[in-house]
């Protein structure tokens, strides 16, 4: 936006898609406007903006937009108090008077869109709380654009198929601040219609509904289960000392994840670590396990037949679950960038406290396996149609023996190559340039420096069964992203040997 931009939005008298303010600190005030213009009530589909630093007269006021300020008004559209989740841009204006603090907010199709629980609309130049009729009306545009898979209608289940007596007694209450709860007379469908959890139109429940609160959401969706396999050795085709299947609604089955994660998987032992003392080590951080299996079910593509699986195996953990990376999220922008294909249950599991939204997720997990001593967590997700994490035990010094005595017998050129993998999957071209070594013909380069390290296993192609692929790309295979663990930590320590 520039500054003939922005004066063109102010010279228009405050309406349902401008708000002025001169506050820089009234989050809930930002937070409902935003709440509002993502509702878009008149249904425009045009975009709304609050501008902060702007007085109601359409004055600008002197602010200073600050990198603070930038930071804790861009937060407001990942910290999960407005769900689902908004489609906003900040943006800093400069003009001669101050500085203009703009927040661009894209109407939603995922509607009613609520803070902590209330549906904000603007009414022309005023924000209110939506009635129950405007809510209805909100939860039926949704329904006709249908977004995301779990908010489709599943026009074989009934009301019945679904625990109607949970979603009132215990989901509502916390998804729904109690002076709305009590005030809305509405019948039991319209109020779950409002959450995306029942069609109106089909008068039916939504797969979101099944996939939370049914009774049976097996029965519609074949592969909504977790299994758990207990494998002797390092690979499945060992002996299966145990398997478990978790099955029904995940209101049933995350408590019953967690607990079996905490009481049939994570173990103690002790380490001597002198003469006298010894301490203890856990073979995985309980927390750790935790966010990657709550992840594991809340993404996973819920039309598919494979389960969410947990597989164990003497020496390391793998999580796998159905579908790939989603909207967004790309191999070349993983981890920094997500996305939702369950936006309704993602809400769900924020709202009951099983996941946070706040995409920080993943860089916890590898400081809790750090703090424990784990390996980093290796993700691959070269995976079309499934996301698999493997977790290694601490006690895994085979393992760490292996890689470290690979490191030393790689070729520098190899290890330079390892080294300028910036993102998930490059070309050639990319790592000729990321190197800006020789050798300069691509022949000579695959030939003296892709082909060792695809010999080694570092790296492994896009396109395996076509060498010669058109759109061939490369990316780190689990023991490549060991050895660039390795590489870094050694390239650290030798920065502060030469200080």
């Amino acid at each position: 936006m520039n500054q003939e931009e922005l004066y063109e939005i102010i010279a228009t008298d405050e309406n349902y898609r401008i708000e002025l303010t001169t506050s820089t600190g009234d989050m809930d005030k930002f937070q409902e406007a935003i709440c509002a213009f993502a509702n878009d009530m008149p249904g425009s589909r045009k975009k709304g903006y609050l501008l902060i630093g702007v007085r109601n007269n359409g004055e600008i006021d002197g602010l200073k937009v600050n990198d603070a300020l930038m930071k804790k008004i861009s937060g407001i559209r990942s910290d999960g108090n407005i769900l689902p989740l908004p489609v906003m841009s900040t943006e800093k204006v400069v003009t001669e008077k101050g500085d203009v603090l703009a927040v661009e907010v894209t109407p939603s199709f995922d509607t009613p869109v609520r803070y902590r629980g209330r549906t904000f609309i603007r009414i022309g130049p005023r924000r209110d709380i939506a009635s129950a009729e405007e809510e209805r009306i909100l939860a039926e545009r949704c329904a006709a654009s249908l977004p995301t898979f779990d908010t489709r209608p599943c026009r074989e289940a009934k009301l019945e198929d679904i625990d109607v007596d949970t979603i009132v007694r215990e989901y509502l209450p916390k998804a729904i601040d109690a002076e709305s709860l009590a005030n809305d007379k509405r019948p039991l469908k319209e109020k779950l219609a409002s959450l995306h959890l029942f069609n109106m139109q089909w008068d039916c429940p939504t797969y979101a509904a099944l996939i939370m609160f049914g009774r049976n959401p097996k029965f519609f969706m074949p592969g909504a289960y977790v299994q758990y396999v207990h494998f002797k050795g390092s690979s499945n085709g060992g002996e299966v000392l145990n398997e478990r299947r978790f099955e029904g609604c995940l209101y049933k089955i995350l408590p019953e994840l967690e607990n079996f994660i905490r009481d049939g998987i994570i173990t103690k032992r002790p380490v001597p670590i002198s003469i006298l003392r010894e301490k203890d080590v856990l073979n995985y951080p309980y927390k750790a396990l935790r966010e990657l299996m709550m992840n594991a079910v809340m993404h996973r593509d819920y039309q598919a037949n494979m389960p969410t699986r947990l597989y164990r195996y003497d020496n390391h953990i793998e999580i796998m679950n159905p579908g790939g990376l989603y909207g967004q999220a790309r191999p070349e922008n993983f981890p920094h960038v997500n996305d939702y294909r369950n936006s309704v249950v993602a809400g769900m599991m924020k709202i009951l406290n099983y996941v946070n939204m706040f995409n920080h997720g993943i860089g916890e997990v590898q400081e809790l396996l750090h703090a424990n001593e784990n390996p980093e967590a290796v993700f691959n997700v070269s995976y079309l149609t499934a996301f698999s994490v493997v977790v290694k035990d601490p006690g895994d010094a085979s393992y760490s023996l292996t890689v470290h005595q690979l490191v030393t017998n790689l070729s520098q050129q190899v290890k330079s190559l390892i080294l300028s993998f910036k993102s998930g999957i490059m070309s050639v071209s990319e790592l000729k340039l990321a190197l800006n070594c020789s050798p300069n013909s691509k022949r000579l380069f695959i030939q003296q420096i892709i082909a060792p390290a695809l010999e080694a296993g570092v790296i492994e192609r896009t396109h395996p069964e076509n060498p010669h692929h058109p759109q061939q790309k490369y990316y780190l295979t689990e023991l490549g992203l060991a050895v660039l663990e390795v590489l870094k930590k050694q390239e650290t320590e030798s920065i502060m040997q030469n200080e």
